[in-house]
């Protein structure tokens, strides 16, 4: 074993540690070296989110200890930024193993530094956590969760006084504070109980309240109340709030996935509880197709994701990916508030940079502004906040299944997400056709989008050195062409600088840097390559498009599109 590797298991075994962990340290030293050496090779990196990362012993694993001294270093920081102030932070959790006992851990720890801090009293949704930071003025935040990672992770996502992410300058600065935290003995770890308030239905009531505030038509519900709804929770958290806000939005014939509906941390049913994946909606299309519903919707654990399925113009069921979705909420809240005369002159949309650029067109034609930011919805957030007072945020989402409607909170929100999502339901079922049909005639009136996502998992201690290797490749020896089409634009976030292969022109890109490439070929495909900030994966997303005359031609067009994506592929040797 490597001598610091080994130095850092000696400091876990003699330091002060439990003896469960410690025991739990010299079982993988006897049967499982390989395991042991992933579990110290390195500190688990508190990121520009916060932590992620498979729970177990060690200073690379998600448990109490790494938890701890990441929120010694939150506190250090808010208690230096708020130093004559007093300080709270909000703490909630989702379904997942562990989950509960970071949470109280996290709790525990602010309040022995003296910071008040608001518990909700069990599992809510990462959105309604978002809320309550604005709702009781608070500093800070932290919700534990993995978001829609496998029953293995654990994570530790950190807010600011705006309910949204942690956004540069404060990021760095937290980042820089949990790494002054050498060992677990710098962590206050109890002391300020008294300072602890657990919070719970009034929350709730507030925030279904704002949600139901969203609503455009709850006059086409009353009139669509029996629309047919399937909802899945996949075991998360989504089932606290979901059916009881489709109540009160009007809606009378919900349906929940039984086998998905109870919160467990194992994820009984699936592989991965995210509904980008077909396998997590699998048990909610069954009921859907025995049902014959409208509109099927799953949620990920800590419901910030949505994935909804539709009938096509032949009845057969369709999951929908998350650019789909995006477009026809766009397009909903665009087209739903002119209607009913609730839209502003200074109306802004946003999505980010890798989400389809069919709503850039949308806005376009309805002369509103759609701004691209980096990926992640601390940048939605952080764009609301410097338009604050001068241009109306309505809505934004990326491709990632996320959406956040209206400007009351500043995450992506699954919950107000499913709500709407039927409502657009209901007001298309009351023309006589289904959100996909509405999602073809978007595309006859603006154009064909058609987009795909390959993720290429690169996990162990090399596997970041290999992600980094193969961005480093496309920067020093970007190609000239791509399925035979010029590459027009070579876009780096990182270098923060676009280039013209083909003319040598150059220019600057206004956004913070991100290690982000793009790339824009002569024929208007788009390639983005991005290493994912949460998991061990570079992901790539193609975008390619073209006219399409009528919704009959549909089928022929995207088999075209389809064919264009798997050239692009091809020639990238992916």
């Amino acid at each position: 074993m490597d001598a610091k590797i080994k130095a850092k298991v000696d400091q876990w075994l003699n330091g002060n540690y439990d003896d469960t962990t410690k025991a739990a340290i010299r079982d993988l030293e006897a049967n499982n070296p390989t395991e042991l050496t992933d579990s110290f090779y390195r500190s688990l990196e508190f990121g520009t989110g916060g932590l992620r990362g498979i729970m177990g012993v060690g200073s690379n694993r998600m448990n109490k200890y790494t938890v701890g001294m990441a929120t010694q270093g939150f506190s250090n920081y808010l208690k230096k930024t708020y130093p004559n102030g007093d300080i709270k932070v909000a703490i909630a959790h989702d379904s997942r193993n562990n989950s509960r006992f970071f949470a109280e851990t996290t709790a525990n720890v602010f309040a022995a530094n003296g910071i008040k801090v608001y518990l909700f009293e069990s599992l809510r949704p990462t959105p309604e956590l978002s809320f309550t930071i604005r709702h009781f003025g608070c500093q800070g935040g932290v919700v534990c969760t993995a978001s829609h990672n496998p029953k293995e992770y654990n994570g530790y996502k950190a807010y600011w006084n705006d309910g949204g992410q942690l956004v540069p300058p404060h990021d760095k600065n937290v980042i820089t504070e949990v790494e002054n935290i050498a060992s677990v003995d710098d962590v206050k770890w109890s002391g300020g109980e008294a300072l602890i308030t657990l919070i719970g239905k009034e929350i709730d009531e507030a925030y279904m309240d704002m949600v139901k505030g969203l609503s455009v038509y709850p006059d086409v519900i009353r009139q669509q109340k029996d629309l047919k709804i399937v909802y899945t929770p996949i075991h998360g958290t989504g089932i606290t709030l979901v059916p009881e806000v489709l109540n009160r939005f009007g809606f009378e014939n919900v349906h929940i996935v039984e086998e998905q509906s109870v919160p467990d941390g194992n994820f009984p049913t699936v592989n991965y509880p995210n509904p980008e994946e077909a396998d997590a909606m699998a048990y909610g299309l069954k009921l859907a197709k025995s049902l014959d519903a409208d509109i099927l919707l799953g949620t990920d654990p800590d419901s910030d994701r949505v994935g909804i399925g539709v009938k096509d113009a032949s009845g057969n069921w369709v999951l929908m990916n998350g650019n789909q979705t995006a477009v026809l909420a766009f397009n909903y809240m665009i087209e739903a508030r002119k209607a009913k005369g609730l839209a502003q002159a200074n109306d802004m949309v946003v999505k980010t940079i890798v989400t389809t650029d069919l709503i850039d067109e949308i806005a376009r034609a309805n002369d509103i502004t759609c701004y691209n930011v980096l990926t992640g919805f601390k940048w939605i957030a952080e764009l609301i906040k410097e338009k604050e007072g001068k241009e109306n945020y309505v809505v934004g989402g990326e491709e990632s299944y996320g959406l956040m409607i209206g400007s009351q909170i500043r995450d992506k929100d699954a919950i107000s997400a499913v709500a709407l999502l039927c409502e657009m339901a209901a007001y298309e079922k009351n023309k006589g056709r289904t959100l996909f049909q509405k999602l073809i005639d978007l595309y006859v009136e603006y154009g064909y989008y058609k987009e795909h996502l390959i993720s290429i998992t690169k996990k162990g201690m090399d596997g970041q050195q290999q992600i980094a290797a193969m961005m480093d490749g496309y920067r020093k020896q970007p190609p000239q062409t791509i399925n035979g089409s010029a590459v027009t634009q070579l876009l780096d976030y990182e270098l923060q600088k676009g280039l013209n292969p083909q003319t040598g022109e150059t220019w600057a890109i206004d956004l913070p840097k991100s290690n982000v490439l793009q790339f824009i070929l002569e024929d208007d495909s788009k390639i983005s390559a991005r290493p994912s900030g949460t998991e061990p994966k570079i992901k790539f997303y193609f975008s390619v498009n073209t006219t399409l005359a009528n919704a009959g031609s549909f089928d022929a067009e995207q088999k075209v599109l389809e064919d264009r994506i798997k050239g692009i592929i091809a020639d990238m040797k992916l």
